[in-house]
């Protein structure tokens, strides 16, 4: 008998049957997607600019032990800025008369950022975890090898960003928060569709252009060194996908029917407008014990006064992305301009000559910038 081999006596244990599409238990969400696995016998190397950015992914693999310095004391107080469009809304949603926070001052705000920062990694790992099932998916059902090759070193990437992101919560902040339902229902949309190119379009035209954006805002705004380090090899792995998906899509579009392709134009009006009014994080509200409907009318009356828009530097530099990654794919224009129309009344066509991630992916790259310092000193 080999070493491998069960004994003939050996009885493995009951496994319990999952139900269809429903949360098991807190740790566990079932989703069938119904899509073909392609199983490919062709090898051929013909898509020269997948090639490249495989090539580049290769190359700019990091390691989450060894390029990270987990020893890094971090100071969760330290890290929040209590200057920011959303904390001037908060402080301004205090003044309110009979607000349900009247009686907060510095530290209570402080609680307030340091919470809402969680909030955020937090959604950032889950979308991680998408990111990875989405690549995963797209790597079992795009019909080239070349995007298959790539889509397993982003499958990869995604791994080690749930991973990194995860473990700094964890060892530097505290207990997460649940995934938002709002981020659940857009990654499950897109693992249920049995389509492999809205896996792409969604996926690497929109959440990872969105993350691009959130990405580089914290970049922009915190100094503890852990997290940047964090941060800008995060980005660099992102900008790439960004580019996988436009590279792929642009191809693919070329051939689809106008019918298809308004398809696409509509989930992209309805995924991106709706991406617009995301709303304050209600559970960080009730983590700090006040309820989101109550010290609700007091931020609207505050933003009101205030004209604070807490996400528009956001919304800026998503859309700076977003708009031009579209236009790559032939999207814009098709069907008479049917999402040219869409955007242009929502105001996101300012952003349409803004450099495309296609184009740029190569100037986020922080891996090959810090290895070639070190190589150089």
């Amino acid at each position: 008998m080999s070493a491998t081999q069960a004994p003939e006596s050996a009885e493995l244990p009951d496994l319990p049957e999952l139900p269809d599409k429903v949360v098991v238990d807190d740790a566990i969400k079932v989703i069938h997607d119904h899509a073909d696995r392609i199983f490919l016998w062709e090898y051929g190397r013909d898509r020269a600019q997948l090639v490249t950015l495989y090539n580049k992914a290769m190359a700019s693999q990091w390691s989450s032990v060894i390029d990270l310095d987990w020893s890094t004391d971090v100071d969760p107080e330290a890290l929040v800025d209590l200057d920011t469009p959303m904390l001037r809304l908060v402080k301004g949603a205090i003044e309110v008369p009979g607000s349900p926070i009247k009686s907060w001052g510095e530290k209570e705000l402080t609680a307030y950022a340091i919470e809402g920062f969680k909030a955020q990694l937090s959604q950032f790992m889950h979308g991680e975890q998408g990111a990875m099932m989405t690549a995963a998916k797209i790597v079992e059902t795009v019909p080239w090898i070349d995007a298959k090759y790539y889509a397993s070193t982003q499958t990869m990437d995604e791994a080690r960003h749930t991973e990194v992101f995860a473990k700094y919560l964890q060892t530097k902040l505290g207990d997460p928060y649940p995934m938002s339902p709002y981020l659940e229902e857009q990654v499950t949309t897109l693992l249920e569709d049995s389509r492999w190119d809205i896996a792409y379009l969604g996926m690497q035209i929109i959440i990872e252009s969105l993350a691009l954006a959130a990405f580089g805002d914290l970049l922009r705004r915190t100094e503890e060194p852990l997290l940047r380090k964090l941060l800008r090899y995060v980005l660099a792995d992102e900008a790439r996908h960004v580019a996988f998906g436009i590279l792929s899509l642009a191809e693919f579009y070329e051939h689809l029917s106008e019918a298809e392709l308004k398809d696409r134009q509509e989930f992209l009006a309805e995924n991106t407008l709706r991406n617009r009014s995301r709303s304050t994080t209600p559970e960080v509200w009730d983590r700090l014990g006040v309820p989101f409907e109550k010290v609700a009318p007091a931020l609207a009356e505050a933003a009101a006064a205030l004209k604070v828009n807490p996400f528009a530097g956001f919304q800026k530099a998503f859309f700076s992305k977003l708009v031009p990654n579209v236009g790559k794919l032939g999207l814009l224009d098709a069907n008479n301009g049917y999402l040219r129309k869409q955007w242009d009344t929502a105001g996101l066509m300012a952003y349409e000559f803004a450099e495309d991630t296609a184009s740029d992916y190569a100037s986020y790259d922080a891996v090959a910038q810090d290895r070639a310092a070190a190589s150089d000193s």
